[in-house]
């Protein structure tokens, strides 16, 4: 399947990726500066492992983002605890060349994910979690309409210390 806006496409995520920064990216501490990733080597075997897991998990659909002009493999951009029962789900990102950081191209391929997750899975409501000290990310998600719905004190366990982790919300209206 492919999903696309005007300046990206987004494909399912596959071993098509291995081929590109995908597995430098998870180690990179500028990219994974505020995200999960990070705190030990990522090597190619686990990103195997982590892409073959998707194929059946009808709880997390990953995508690749790609840039249409050059063709580019630029960053992923996913639903992960899809709830079918809550209708909900959280959005998560991961954008790793950072020479495109800035231009508007995580804010396109939300728009086509959102497209998946309100009109083809008839999802309620989307969220997502990020760092207090993510700034790019809180601007994106006030940009997509995201409300913030709160903090989670001490949520998150990065670079030897707690921190906390703001939450913002969208509902499909």
């Amino acid at each position: 399947m492919s999903l696309d806006e005007s300046n990206i496409y987004l494909k399912k995520l596959s071993l098509d990726e291995l081929n590109g920064n995908y597995v430098n990216w998870l180690n990179d501490k500028e990219v994974c500066k505020y995200n999960s990733h990070g705190e030990i080597e990522y090597t190619k075997e686990m990103a195997v492992d982590f892409i073959k897991s998707l194929k059946n998990d009808k709880t997390r659909e990953v995508y690749a983002v790609y840039l249409k002009v050059t063709n580019e493999y630029i960053g992923n951009i996913s639903l992960q605890s899809i709830d079918l029962k809550n209708n909900n789900a959280e959005v998560a990102y991961l954008f790793g060349e950072k020479k495109y950081w800035g231009n508007g191209y995580a804010e396109e391929a939300s728009k086509v994910l959102f497209k998946r997750a309100f009109e083809e899975l008839g999802l309620h409501r989307l969220y997502f979690g990020t760092h207090v000290e993510n700034i790019a990310m809180q601007k994106l998600g006030e940009k997509l309409k995201f409300k913030r719905e709160g903090i989670l004190i001490n949520a998150q366990y990065k670079n030897e210390k707690f921190n906390d982790v703001a939450i913002y919300g969208k509902i499909n209206k």
